[in-house]
């Protein structure tokens, strides 16, 4: 074993709460050697974690469980979900003003850690979640998932078991009945009752690295029709302009600019607003007495002549500038 390894072992014979228990055994998981001599090393210590965990929800019988609530903001909210040490913070850190803890080794990230990602002029909530374990994944972050508008699943295409994950990651998402879907796209099968579906994109992660287009053109051929796969490089940046124009069409907004009277349109605080919505929706959203008082509108946008008058259940499109007139 290496001196980490047995470093970790120690804290977890010193440890007196179960908490701290297992903070060590999720340490001594994430530093063990993996090869085949220790299989039934790394199997114990996965028990060992399942009876904590199973102590600890049986000592809090009668209380509430941990319940996490991240509170939505800008455009809309993103998971930045996977499996452990696939990259997660490392893209979450270029992409955002938040300071996620990165390292080399998993379970790096214990708690869900919100940052804002600028998209042209709107912002997008990306958050940072504790990775995906096999059975393990705490409800909570589960429901941060099921809560979320979108779920973005980074895997690494070098050092990880792209496919296992990846159906590691469906699998635990399929526990709280979630199921992920390409932007757009209706579902053509039939799901239990109380099936939710998030639009997802999987970022192939590491494809600067040796060997990881070959890994791309395997894992496109049993997952490129059902979900899109963008390849990036949270280190070296590769992508990651691409990346969030993706992410933001995931979300299924446009965003609409209002101008007063006589006026130029304010351009740089756009309304944001569902994909379908109306005239009357965004009269709704700038004020909630101007849906009653609304005389007429007029527009301008790709397909709207310049000036012309709109009616109240006129559809909108992304960048339109919309005069209200009340």
């Amino acid at each position: 074993m290496t001196p980490q390894y047995l470093e970790a072992e120690a804290k977890f014979r010193a440890a007196e709460t179960i908490q701290e228990k297992l903070e060590a055994l999720e340490e001594m998981m994430a530093v063990i050697p993996k090869h085949k001599g220790t299989e039934k090393m790394r199997a114990d210590i996965k028990r060992r974690m399942a009876k904590l965990r199973q102590q600890d929800k049986s000592a809090k019988t009668g209380k509430r469980g941990l319940e996490v609530h991240i509170e939505k903001e800008g455009a809309g909210q993103v998971v930045i979900s996977g499996p452990p040490n696939s990259g997660k913070s490392l893209l979450i850190s270029r992409l955002t003003a938040a300071e996620p803890e990165v390292a080399d080794y998993p379970f790096t990230t214990r708690r869900p850690l919100p940052g804002m990602m600028e998209y042209e002029d709107v912002l997008v909530q990306l958050i940072d979640m504790p990775p995906f374990m096999e059975g393990l994944t705490e409800p909570w972050v589960l429901a941060l998932a099921r809560n979320a508008d979108a779920v973005v699943v980074v895997l690494d295409f070098v050092g990880g078991n792209i496919l296992d994950d990846m159906e590691l990651v469906q699998k635990e998402l399929a526990r709280i009945k979630v199921r992920l879907i390409a932007p757009n796209i209706e579902p053509g099968e039939v799901y239990p009752v109380g099936t939710v579906f998030r639009p997802a994109l999987i970022a192939a992660n590491k494809i600067d690295m040796p060997g990881a287009r070959e890994n791309l053109a395997i894992f496109e051929e049993l997952y490129g029709t059902e979900l899109p796969i963008l390849p990036i490089s949270a280190m070296t940046g590769e992508c990651l302009e691409e990346f969030k124009t993706q992410v933001y069409n995931l979300l299924g907004v446009i965003r609409v600019y209002t101008k007063i009277p006589g006026k130029p349109p304010d351009m740089d605080r756009p309304f944001v607003l569902k994909k379908g919505s109306n005239v009357a929706d965004l009269a709704s959203v700038v004020h909630k007495e101007f849906v009653n008082k609304l005389r007429f509108a007029r527009g301008w946008g790709k397909n709207k002549p310049d000036g012309v008058m709109v009616g109240r259940d006129q559809e909108l499109e992304d960048k339109d500038i919309i005069e209200l007139h009340v």
